[in-house]
């Protein structure tokens, strides 16, 4: 039996959000999800959409990679 290939990732959306003094309901009214799809992501329990992460990664001016850690797990 072939073996999956898993990934995870670690957030880090708190930490640009805490440098720009921006509360998790004001970064959900700009990306257009509720406060508590930003909580999840903080806490590594929801994968964005590639469109969510872009959005995020827009009003923090900086890229994807910049916001997650991707890594595969073996």
């Amino acid at each position: 039996m072939a073996k999956k290939n898993k990934y995870q990732f670690d957030s880090k959306i708190h930490i640009y959000r805490a440098t720009k003094r921006m509360t998790q309901q004001e970064l959900a009214d700009l990306v257009g999800v509720s406060r508590q799809t930003i909580m999840q992501l903080e806490r590594n329990r929801y994968n964005p959409s590639m469109l969510l992460a872009y959005s995020i990664a827009k009003v923090f001016g900086v890229t994807i990679e910049d916001l997650f850690d991707f890594k595969e797990e073996c």
